[in-house]
């Protein structure tokens, strides 16, 4: 397996750490602040809903659901941005010989 130098590994879960968190405040953004904007959000309706009702029943899960896909991608940018290659770590977790 590839070693990865200390530096670039350190740079590497920076970036990870940094997509994470705005992750988590993005999420954070969308389930609580339904909550703490429910009195304007009420005006506006969708689905016969008021918003606010909306998101706290399935905007925030809807949200969640998306930012994981949003985060698998971005992932695998970062993956190849730093040479890192799942189908040669699987092959290696699996006991075969990999090619340089």
């Amino acid at each position: 397996m590839k070693k990865i130098e200390k530096a670039v590994a350190d740079q590497y879960f920076r970036e990870k750490n940094r997509y994470m968190v705005l992750y988590l405040i993005i999420w954070f953004c969308v389930s609580f602040g339904a909550v703490l904007l429910a009195e304007p959000l009420s005006h506006i309706s969708l689905g016969g809903f008021p918003f606010h009702y909306f998101m706290g029943a399935q905007g925030s899960v809807v949200t969640f659901i998306i930012l994981l896909f949003i985060n698998a991608k971005v992932g695998d940018m970062i993956d190849k941005k730093y040479g890192i290659d799942e189908a040669r770590n699987v092959k290696l977790s699996e006991g075969k010989t990999v090619d340089h």
